[in-house]
């Protein structure tokens, strides 16, 4: 079992038929709170700049994409986390989970904290391809990318 004690969670509220949802996990006596949740929520973050995107011009079978952020897990968590995790028929939906740790996010400059982020939700929206064909879902994944990077940028 992964369990981490003393965390604190923060997830948007899913409304307004936006296609991503965030989620942060952290602990408690993390000192990059305020700044994970200015990239995720505040005025320029994550959420304001996707919420353009509506789940309707993507197609039937997603009615969200929650990316999850862990901030720092312990080694257990971080060992049991997929890339991707499994969709949902009745929810319509899937979780992406990505790790924010020194090495990837909190050592490095704004800008390339921009571009992670960038980076790491394109590289898991490619990793959907597979699952969508798989399942024959209706999901046109080629815009969806098209469109957040134009919003992302």
């Amino acid at each position: 079992m992964c369990k981490q004690k003393n965390l604190k969670y923060k997830v948007t509220t899913i409304a307004d038929n936006k296609i991503f949802g965030f989620y942060v996990s952290l602990p408690s006596s993390e000192s990059h709170e305020k700044l994970v949740k200015n990239f995720v929520w505040g005025e320029n973050g994550l959420n304001e700049r996707l919420k353009p995107l509506k789940w309707q011009v993507y197609g039937k079978d997603f009615e969200l994409i929650l990316i999850q952020f862990y901030v720092n897990p312990a080694s257990s968590l971080r060992e049991a986390l997929k890339e991707i995790g499994s969709y949902s028929r009745k929810e319509k939906s899937i979780a992406i989970p990505v790790i924010l740790d020194q090495e990837n996010f909190f050592r490095h400059s704004e800008i390339e904290r921009q571009e992670y982020f960038i980076t790491i939700i394109i590289e898991r929206l490619e990793l959907l391809k597979e699952k969508v064909k798989r399942n024959k879902l209706d999901l046109n994944l080629e815009k969806l990318k098209i469109d957040t990077i134009k919003n992302l940028n």
